[in-house]
């Protein structure tokens, strides 16, 4: 069990940050008629990751809201989507334990860490133009992991 004071943390950072971020930012797009808005989610939200509940179960949350919000923007010219990363290399990759890193990487089809840039460019599409008949959605970036 996660003490309360750090799954509030969690929560709070991953879940109700990007909340205050869509509305702080939704009302401004839905006034000029267009916009993107594009939440980071994780893999860990859509199957649940071991000894990271908190982060979890924050993660899940960020799927709902983008989900919820897609279809109620729908018909208003903003779009709402987010991408669910697995396992990326990034400086955080750099305080877990080895064989933690190597056992995601054992969970990857592709096996190998996602590159930040791949994130990047996953983002870049869902926030241009080029998008423009998808909202609500999930964008799995995996290397092929994610099984829904």
């Amino acid at each position: 069990a996660f003490d309360d004071a750090v799954w509030q943390r969690v929560i709070a950072i991953n879940l109700v940050g990007v909340y205050n971020v869509c509305k702080a930012v939704v009302p401004v797009l839905r006034t000029q008629g267009y916009g993107r808005v594009v939440n980071i989610a994780s893999l860990a939200g859509k199957e649940g990751t071991p000894n990271a509940s908190a982060y979890s179960a924050a993660k899940a949350g960020v799927l709902a809201l983008t989900k919820s919000l897609g279809k109620e923007l729908a018909g208003s010219g903003v779009l709402v989507n987010a991408v669910a990363p697995a396992a990326v290399r990034t400086p955080i990759l750099e305080q877990m334990a080895p064989d933690h890193v190597a056992t995601m990487v054992a969970k990857s089809p592709m096996g190998r860490l996602g590159e930040p840039e791949e994130i990047a460019a996953q983002v870049l599409w869902l926030a241009s133009d080029a998008c423009s008949f998808s909202t609500g959605a999930v964008f799995d970036v995996s290397g092929g992991r994610a099984t829904y």
